[in-house]
């Protein structure tokens, strides 16, 4: 552990500084958490209009993720990282402030700046160092997000029950300080465009492992998201308080803040698409457990199963998309990564929610089958070259 501690030392002083200023942000962001139920208690919507709004949210956020890395290459993810902290905070602002009329169209907006600045962050902590650390390097970014995500929550039903208005003002000043920490601490680096930059899906043809993960990722976060979507009704079908399942999602959040990034430099020198098809594969047992024991002590066996796993797969998946990127596209393959890895949020809860009303004996052992085919193919994968280091694009 000594070693670990060293090695955090040895980062630039810029990436730590982002990532304390992510550690705020993350506590603070509460808007999107707390969004449906403010439009049906503060602003009168009904519970479907609500749930519109929320969905216009998604498509914005979906898109964002797809589209930001494209400014950070174009521009420099410094700049694009910025911007779209900077339109996050402007929209957060709007939001008590707009008739009730146009809160859908704001909500997509917000969706739209919020999701843009995932890819260009985490092309900036990939393109910081070099290829060897650029898991423990996003381990370190998502263990600063989730200790903030921890924080914060509870802190936002504080505000709500005063003011709702001030959950909005609250994620717009932490928002801020990540933003002015990114301009003040990142080093305003040499943009480049090489010639490849131009052409994406040719570079996607080319080395078809990239294709082969996105898709992995696709189907794991759908089955992972059960979790989300899914697993509370099981809970309370069966008997299990609220506060049950609260506190093992809880828990699941301390240890991945305590255990993630440890655990990606003891593993920093194994194949990456060997350690992605590791967790996937724990995430297919955990949902295996679940489905032959659909109760309580099912769902913490599960859950133990998954957070191993999205301790493996998650950093190391994010860090082998930015590694495989040609000189000049880390951010549009840090996008389609971003894109990837929150599929779920539309999907699990449509299909999961879907096959628990009419099958709900196939849910989680379905979702068991198809972690552990992907966990397969994955691990089949041949392990591509050695790209070079792409240049800085800060």
């Amino acid at each position: 552990m000594r070693g670990y501690w060293r090695r955090v030392g040895e980062l630039p002083g810029w990436l730590k500084a982002v990532m304390l200023g992510q550690l705020v942000s993350s506590a603070g962001a509460l808007a999107w958490i707390y969004l449906t139920l403010y439009l049906v208690q503060d602003r009168g919507m009904s519970a479907q209009r609500a749930g519109l709004a929320a969905s216009a949210y998604g498509v914005g956020l979906l898109l964002g993720n797809l589209s930001g890395g494209w400014f950070g290459d174009r521009f420099g993810l410094r700049t694009a990282a910025v911007s779209s902290q900077l339109a996050w905070v402007a929209a957060c602002l709007a939001m008590p402030a707009v008739p009730t009329s146009s809160l859908p169209v704001l909500a997509a907006v917000a969706g739209l700046c919020g999701g843009a600045s995932r890819p260009n962050l985490s092309g900036l902590v990939a393109t910081a160092l070099p290829t060897e650390r650029r898991r423990e390097g996003i381990a370190l970014s998502r263990s600063a997000s989730n200790a903030g995500f921890t924080i914060g929550p509870p802190l936002g039903g504080l505000l709500a029950a005063y003011n709702f208005s001030l959950v909005f003002v609250l994620d717009a000043a932490s928002s801020l300080v990540l933003a002015a920490v990114v301009w003040r601490y990142v080093p305003a680096g040499v943009r480049t465009v090489s010639a490849a930059a131009s052409g994406l899906w040719r570079a996607l043809l080319r080395d078809r492992s990239v294709l082969v993960l996105l898709g992995a990722i696709v189907v794991v976060d759908t089955v992972y998201r059960q979790l989300y979507a899914t697993l509370p009704l099981l809970l309370h079908d069966t008997g299990s308080p609220a506060v049950a399942y609260g506190v093992l999602i809880g828990l699941s959040s301390v240890v991945i803040v305590v255990l993630e990034a440890p655990l990606a430099v003891h593993l920093r020198s194994h194949h990456a698409l060997r350690v992605i098809s590791a967790g996937v594969l724990l995430v297919g047992l955990g949902y295996g457990a679940l489905g032959a024991w659909p109760v309580l002590g099912g769902a913490v066996i599960a859950a133990v199963f998954i957070t191993a796993g999205e301790m493996l797969y998650k950093p190391t998946a994010t860090a082998h998309v930015a590694d495989a990127a040609p000189e000049g596209m880390v951010g549009r393959y840090s996008s389609l990564y971003a894109a990837a890895s929150i599929s779920g949020m539309f999907l699990a809860p449509a299909i999961g929610g879907t096959v628990y009303q009419y099958a709900p004996h196939l849910l989680y052992p379905g979702g068991a089958v198809l972690a552990i085919a992907a966990a397969a193919i994955l691990y089949a994968r041949r392990e591509p070259a050695a790209l070079p280091e792409p240049a800085s694009q800060v």
